[in-house]
C-alpha cells in the first residue's frame, strides 16, 4: 500500500479508526476475500460516521482514485450475497 487513506480532521480518534477498517475490508474483498458479515459491519461503523451519501461517495472516490479499489462495487456485491457468503472482488 502506498497511500494514504481519505480521512477527514474532525474524526475522533476511533471514528478515525473505524473509517479506516472500512478501508481495509474492502482491500481485504479484492486481495483475498472477506466475509459478507465482516465487510458489511465495518459499511455501518463508516455510514454511522459519514451519514451524508454525497460525503460518503466522495470519501469512497477518493479512495478508489488512491487504491484502485471500488468500495461501492464492493458493498453492493456483499448486498447481493447470502449472509454466510465470502465477498471477493
Amino acid at each position: 500500500m502506498d497511500y494514504q487513506y481519505p480521512i477527514l480532521f474532525d474524526w475522533t480518534t476511533l471514528e478515525t479508526i473505524d473509517v479506516i477498517e472500512f478501508y481495509t475490508s474492502i482491500e481485504k474483498a479484492y486481495e483475498k476475500g472477506i466475509k459478507k458479515e465482516e465487510l458489511m459491519i465495518a459499511y455501518k461503523k463508516f455510514k454511522s460516521i459519514v451519514p451524508s451519501k454525497a460525503d460518503e461517495n466522495k470519501l469512497c472516490r477518493e479512495f478508489e482514485e488512491l487504491s484502485g479499489y471500488s468500495a461501492y462495487r464492493t458493498i453492493q456485491k456483499g448486498k447481493e450475497l447470502l449472509e454466510t457468503d465470502i465477498v471477493k472482488m
